[in-house]
């Protein structure tokens, strides 16, 4: 039998993948088995084992898209803008979150209703879960912290005002973010980019 190609092997993981995030998304992490993940993929019921180690490999795997997928649009803008205002920066993800799609690493489309219901599925796996809680912690530090950078220079070139605390307001940025996402998720937030106006507009901040 001819070795399956690197290529190959790697659209194969993608299809479980996103068969799992459909799962996830319509059932609920717990509710999910490896069977039912594979019966969505449509591969038998061992196939997915010959990609993953575990269904929890997998949570990590779709946890690490959605957040990336967030956060990297807000991270992009914190380190190449010169002086961003919190406003920019909260909107920056909110047009990931508005959209009907996005595109993961590998370029192929993902429905982002499907990944933002993953992503409040993973607070909870936070809690219970370290092999989840430290990736997660690791990288919600590393977003603050470029934030809080990006909020410094603002300081400096006064597009934040000089009486705020970059490192607090970044987590006021952080603290938008993950609440405009829950209730995008859980309440049909939509208007997002009615939220945007409002910030720029002072509104809000």
């Amino acid at each position: 039998m001819p070795r399956i190609t690197a290529e190959r092997r790697e659209a194969k993981r993608a299809e479980i993948v996103a068969a799992a995030r459909r799962c996830f998304a319509r059932d609920g992490f717990h509710q999910t088995s490896m069977p039912d993940i594979a019966a969505e993929a449509g591969v038998s019921a061992g196939a997915p084992y010959r990609y993953f180690i575990s269904k929890e490999e997998i949570i990590l795997a779709i946890a690490g898209d959605a957040f990336r997928l967030i956060f990297e649009p807000v991270e992009r803008l914190a380190e190449s803008a010169d002086a961003p205002s919190v406003a920019e920066l909260v909107a920056a993800a909110l047009g990931t979150i508005s959209g009907e799609t996005v595109q993961d690493a590998a370029g192929h489309e993902v429905a982002v209703e499907e990944l933002l219901r993953c992503v409040v599925q993973t607070w909870a796996e936070v809690l219970r879960n370290d092999e989840v809680r430290g990736p997660a912690a690791e990288g919600f530090e590393k977003v603050r912290a470029t934030i809080a950078d990006a909020l410094r220079r603002g300081r400096a070139a006064g597009t934040v005002p000089a009486a705020m605390d970059p490192d607090r307001a970044a987590r006021v940025v952080m603290g938008l973010l993950h609440g405009l996402l829950l209730q995008r998720v859980a309440f049909g937030l939509t208007d997002t980019a009615g939220f945007a106006d409002d910030l720029h507009g002072g509104l809000i901040l």
